[in-house]
């Protein structure tokens, strides 16, 4: 879905007339939280959102990944596979299957670690389990009590902050944002601006762990691109960061063409954006998460194969923090198990 813009005000009448049912739902999402979840057995990250949209929570959860293997870890990815047709539990193969199967996000992880789509997540933990996990790294999920967490990391950016701070449908935010806090372990605020300072202060206040992250550009992108004219497209949660994000790498952006979050590009929408590439003389460039969805079982189409995708990381200020706090909760939540 496309975020409607009045999410992103403070005064909105249409914001106002939809309140009733943003507490209504809200009332609903609330008493959702307080639920019990199942035991996986082993620990269980979970790397979520508080609100509807992108924040960086895809390269937060890779960044995840990578410390706990760091640590001698063998993480699998549990994801609902959100946009996919498969219902799972079942392991994505990037070779086999196509986002219209188990979903962008999961089909781009898998290039790098093991992952496991399933509508019903208990079901999911069984076969990431079988997989040889030591760790499960939740992609998504705060706000679904089916599995207990050990830990919850949530992702914020740093500029947009959580709109208007209203419950959905009046405002982005999926929940409340009282009980939100109160099962949050870290907060990942994500580049520089001060709209996240009022949720920073109050998680520090809990004693809870802040860290700061910003997205990096890969190398290997950049060097293609750097002094090229571009035509940028993207189907994500915040199409507008990845615009901005482009002439900080020397990139000049002279056409930008934005679509929904998840957006199922047809094959005559990206020969319109060839032809009005070739038109100005121009390269397409895209995100990951965008490219993952135009490819195939078996890969890219012919028709794909000139699009660049723009790979990035997410570095943390202090890398060490983090890996001190898996540790930690690794620990906690092994010591619980076999006590």
């Amino acid at each position: 879905m496309r975020e409607p813009a009045f999410w992103h005000r403070q005064s909105s009448w249409i914001s106002l007339l939809l309140t009733p049912l943003g507490a209504l739902y809200g009332l609903v999402t609330g008493r959702r939280l307080q639920r019990e979840g199942f035991d996986a057995g082993i620990p269980v990250l979970c790397v979520g959102n508080y609100h509807v949209g992108g924040a960086g929570k895809t390269p937060a959860v890779l960044a995840l990944t990578k410390v706990l293997r760091d640590l001698g870890e063998t993480p699998v990815v549990l994801s609902r596979g959100y946009g996919g047709r498969l219902q799972g539990p079942i392991k994505v193969d990037p070779e086999r299957h196509a986002a219209v199967d188990v979903g962008d996000e999961p089909l781009m992880l898998a290039r790098t670690v093991p992952v496991v789509v399933a509508r019903d997540r208990i079901g999911g933990v069984a076969l990431a389990r079988s997989q040889g996990a030591s760790v499960i790294v939740m992609d998504d999920g705060f706000q679904n009590p089916a599995i207990a967490k050990d830990a919850s990391l949530i992702v914020i950016d740093g500029a947009r902050g959580l709109g208007n701070g209203r419950v959905f449908p009046a405002g982005p935010l999926r929940a409340p944002l009282p009980p939100q806090l109160a099962r949050t372990d870290a907060l990942i605020v994500v580049g520089d601006g001060s709209a996240a300072e009022s949720v920073t202060v109050a998680i520090a206040a809990m004693g809870r762990l802040v860290l700061s992250a910003h997205l990096r550009a890969d190398d290997a992108p950049v060097a293609l691109l750097r002094g090229r004219r571009v035509l940028a497209f993207a189907g994500i949660g915040d199409p507008a960061r990845f615009f901005r994000m482009l002439p900080t790498y020397g990139i000049e952006v002279v056409l930008e063409r934005a679509f929904a979050d998840h957006h199922p590009f047809s094959e005559s929408q990206i020969e319109t954006l060839i032809a009005e590439a070739k038109r100005d003389a121009l390269t397409l460039v895209t995100t990951e998460k965008d490219l993952a969805r135009l490819r195939k079982a078996g890969g890219l189409p012919c028709w794909a194969k000139d699009i660049v995708p723009f790979a990035v990381t997410l570095e943390f200020d202090s890398a060490a923090k983090l890996q001190m706090f898996v540790s930690e909760r690794l620990f906690r939540a092994r010591e619980k198990k076999y006590r």
